[in-house]
């Protein structure tokens, strides 16, 4: 569950926005109101906000999103419960509030209206309001066995790392299989094996690098494997006898179709390795 907050002066616009009947708004928690409509609400707000002419931003904003796995199964009481304890983490106490859920699309969450000046005209401190938000989030999930962020971002890495190892898989069995004998040639294979590779072209039209797009995620070479980089895959390349680099002409290789130049970096490092290729193969190593 994520928790975001802020202070804002818009009070009628954003209680109008939570009440929205398109996005299938319904009240959740509704605390020191009478008023039926978003404007009634807004005027006692406002009744309490004169005590404090000074206080500008005189409301208090959250949203409070579950996961979808987790709001699939929420009913309006859960909700409530959230809201109720939201409040409370955050020491808010007792002050008019009003809370919608919206669940017009597959993500159920919670908008939720606080006001930031209570019955005695003093206003809420609202520094760091919206990293307090998250924690309070993550304290009321804990609490009522909901997923908490650190769960999910724990779930991501984890998946990641699989993602990366697979394209990996992937590039060694594509060099194994097919032996490409350039980018171009490397490219296809890959392509074959179910990874797109996206070369990463400059506005000279100099090739810097590839990107790995694989499952939804679309990842730097280096970030899939530091083997995986575009100068270490053409000096796994240039381990095939009949690599197409000894033929390139003023740094300019084929992909897919267009001719494209090296980055100098990236020409004199795979040069190096086809030097040193050169002078093994006429040493006889």
């Amino acid at each position: 569950m994520i928790g975001k907050g802020r202070s804002i002066s818009q009070t009628s616009a954003s209680i109008a926005y939570g009440w929205n009947q398109e996005k299938n708004a319904e009240i959740v928690l509704r605390q020191h109101l009478f008023g039926e409509t978003p404007s009634e609400i807004s005027k006692e707000f406002k009744t309490v906000q004169d005590m404090n002419s000074r206080c500008k931003k005189n409301t208090l904003s959250f949203i409070i999103s579950p996961t979808i796995k987790d709001g699939e199964k929420l009913k309006t009481k859960d909700l409530q419960e959230i809201a109720q304890k939201f409040m409370v983490q955050l020491k808010l106490g007792e002050r008019q509030a009003v809370a919608f859920v919206h669940q017009d699309k597959k993500h159920k969450h919670i908008h939720f209206y606080v006001n930031r000046i209570d019955f005695n005209g003093k206003a809420y401190n609202d520094s760091f309001v919206g990293k307090k938000s998250q924690l309070a989030a993550e304290r009321v999930a804990e609490d009522m066995k909901l997923t908490t962020v650190k769960q999910v971002q724990f779930e991501k890495e984890f998946h990641l790392k699989e993602i990366r190892a697979e394209i990996k898989r992937r590039h060694d069995l594509s060099i194994k299989q097919f032996q490409p004998k350039s980018f171009d040639d490397y490219i296809k294979a890959m392509e074959t094996n179910g990874v797109k590779v996206i070369p990463s072209i400059n506005n000279q039209n100099k090739l810097q690098g590839f990107r790995f797009e694989f499952d939804g995620h679309n990842l730097k070479g280096s970030e899939v494997n530091r083997n995986m980089s575009i100068i270490n895959i053409g000096k796994e390349l240039n381990k095939n006898p009949n690599a197409e680099f000894f033929k390139a002409k003023n740094n300019q290789v084929k992909l897919l179709g267009r001719t494209v130049e090296l980055t100098p970096n990236l020409a004199l490092k795979l040069s190096k390795r086809v030097i040193k290729k050169v002078i093994d193969i006429g040493m006889g190593i």
